[in-house]
């Protein structure tokens, strides 16, 4: 079994930065990538970042590109994204995911284990 626990959300102006943090623990953890999606009040779960555990490929939403940043420590089973530029779009409940089969998607569908989700808040 796999647990997350997401980290380093709250409440920060437009414009302010801030950096989400997932641990990880459980099982020997080798997945095939990790992600971070975001879910706002009464919209889906949506992709935000993707990222290969083992050699560190990355893949971002439209809407973040040139904002956010995903990068993992794998000597320390943790899984970051830094959050600049932020805007008040960017508000939402935000979680970490693990795969541990196949190749990088977008889909929630195809991730085996989720952290409880942190918030963020961005004010303008």
């Amino acid at each position: 079994q796999v647990q997350l626990v997401e980290s380093g959300g709250g409440l920060v102006q437009a414009g302010g930065s801030l950096r989400l943090s997932c641990a990880a623990s459980g099982r020997t953890f080798s997945p095939y990538f990790m992600g971070w999606f975001r879910q706002a009040p009464g919209k889906e779960r949506e992709f935000v970042s993707a990222i290969t555990w083992s050699g560190g490929s990355t893949w971002y939403a439209d809407s973040v590109k040139g904002r956010f940043t995903i990068s993992r420590d794998n000597t320390k089973n943790i899984m970051y994204l830094q959050m600049n530029s932020l805007k008040a779009e960017d508000t939402a409940v935000y979680y970490c995911a693990a795969a541990f089969s196949g190749g990088v998607t977008r889909r929630p569908s195809d991730y085996d284990y989720w952290g409880q989700g942190t918030q963020v808040t961005v004010s303008s």
